[in-house]
């Protein structure tokens, strides 16, 4: 099964969308946490505002262990809060995500279909062979044997063979350059 060049475009384009759906889903929960924290950030500060007021009003050691201990009790149900809070926007965009995610796992998985045999012997699995109506696997050009015209051309990889070649030349020519240099005694600059 090969993909017409409007399948391609189409799967292109639904891959664009989900990824800026994601990003937008991304960028609600950071929204959604600058937010918060802009709550926590203006809270403290009106608190700190009242806490500075009332410690500069006590009178004796006594009024301020009681001011100290009547902070304490708020500031963990606050964290505490914050936690929740926390949770949930990060418990909100991950499922979110990852409704995407499955969807997306699953269109993509709709045409892998087939049976794979495996071979089982002391502990390995070993690929026995593999079907499927939908494949890339085409048996007319798997060989290197077959028509040229039909199938792969062995001349073709000269040009690759010779480039490949240069390279390791040139590096083999470096080699035997650095090696004569250090012979007669000078450093290779």
């Amino acid at each position: 099964m090969t993909l017409t060049p409007e399948q391609f475009v189409a799967t292109q384009k639904a891959n664009v969308e989900t990824f800026f759906g994601l990003s937008n889903k991304a960028f609600e929960g950071v929204e959604k946490l600058i937010e918060l924290n802009m709550q926590v950030v203006k809270a403290a500060m009106a608190e700190a505002a009242e806490t500075s007021q009332a410690a500069l009003s006590v009178k004796d050691p006594q009024e301020l262990f009681a001011l100290q201990a009547a902070l304490m009790q708020p500031s963990a149900e606050k964290a505490a809060a914050y936690s929740r809070h926390l949770y949930e926007i990060f418990a909100g965009t991950g499922a979110e995500v990852t409704k995407v995610a499955e969807s997306t796992v699953a269109e993509s998985q709709k045409n892998v279909t087939g049976t794979v045999r495996v071979k089982l012997y002391k502990g390995n699995i070993m690929v026995g062979g593999r079907k499927s109506p939908v494949s890339l696997y085409n048996p007319a050009i798997a060989t290197m044997e077959a028509d040229p015209t039909k199938a792969y051309n062995q001349d073709d990889a000269t040009g690759f063979i010779r480039l490949n070649a240069l390279r390791l030349k040139v590096a083999a020519q470096v080699q035997i350059d650095t090696r004569w240099l250090n012979v007669i005694g000078l450093t290779p600059s």
